[in-house]
């Protein structure tokens, strides 16, 4: 695990950092670092289902999104300090309290500590493992959670550089999400839910509706299609943004999606034939963002 986090290249910044004596561009260091950890109820019914998936947020992040409604954690590394083995036991944890999976959001930069979580607990982990992503990441890094993670919950946020820099500080996001997205396919097969219609494998690409931007959104739908086909994976067409951090800096994103916005958006998802799950603009509401101040960690 060292070995990996002396000169950090794990995600595409590639900053060199030696996260062994201090921290990455991401803002990881050695141990892995945690602000919540709970039964979330919130993400999709195959995810979540009757009982909540155990869900844990890690701090920080390589991407800088201006418009991130959990900031706290990933811009300001809002959270606390783990052991490997207090991590494996959350693991457990979170299963014992009913969870159908455990849901591993924002951890690219923690890659190398999950795994040897999961070591320490793989003999008594009887549930699917999820890998929930904002997609900014190396087929390299994906490729060490091969046999680790079962389904994979990627973003796909913008098809265009322009906006990815704008917004993510990040112009040369399409080409590595689009590519990692491909290796997540590969490892983790076409979507397989079981008989109470939870998700055992596959992946769920996640697309947010930006407003002002629905062409964007449009552009990422049909290169989807051309990719990797309607059939290898689930698409979740997302209508909650709502305007946090630092979104009134710009005013074209500085409100939310209007309903002619995300219609036009959903009803080219429904002619190029995707499955999956079309948000309904009610989830756009504070509430449903977690409260990172409360105390979380199982």
């Amino acid at each position: 695990m060292n070995e990996l986090l002396k000169s950090c290249k794990l995600c595409p910044r590639e900053c060199g950092a030696d996260r062994t004596a201090g921290t990455g561009f991401c803002g990881g260091g050695l141990l892995p670092r945690a602000a919540k950890a709970y039964l979330h109820m919130w993400e999709e019914p195959c995810i979540s289902g009757t009982r909540g998936s155990g869900t844990v947020f890690f701090s920080g992040c390589s991407l800088k999104c201006c418009f991130c409604q959990n900031y706290r954690i990933s811009a300001e590394n809002f959270g606390e300090e783990i052991t490997i083995e207090r991590l494996s036991e959350i693991f457990i944890g979170l299963q014992n309290n009913g969870a159908h999976n455990i849901n591993l959001v924002s951890a690219a930069h923690y890659v190398p500590q999950i795994i040897s979580a999961l070591d320490l607990c793989r003999d008594r982990l009887r549930i699917p493992v999820v890998y929930n992503s904002g997609g900014y990441e190396k087929t390299e890094t994906i490729e060490l959670l091969k046999g680790y993670a079962d389904i994979f919950m990627p973003d796909l946020k913008y098809f265009s550089s322009e906006l990815s820099e704008k917004y993510s500080s990040a112009p040369d996001y399409f080409e590595y999400a689009s590519k990692a997205i491909k290796k997540m396919i590969e490892i983790a097969g076409k979507p397989c839910i079981d008989e109470n219609g939870i998700m055992q494998s596959g992946v769920i690409i996640r697309h947010l509706t930006l407003p002002s931007h629905r062409r964007d959104s449009e552009a990422v739908l049909r290169k989807i299609y051309e990719l990797y086909g309607n059939e290898s994976f689930l698409l979740s067409l997302m209508s909650q943004y709502t305007p946090f951090y630092r979104s009134s800096e710009y005013k074209e994103i500085n409100r939310r999606i209007s309903t002619y916005e995300y219609d036009k958006v959903s009803a080219l998802a429904a002619e190029l034939g995707f499955k999956g799950y079309m948000q309904e603009r009610s989830s756009a509401k504070e509430e449903y963002t977690p409260d990172f101040d409360l105390k979380g960690i199982i």
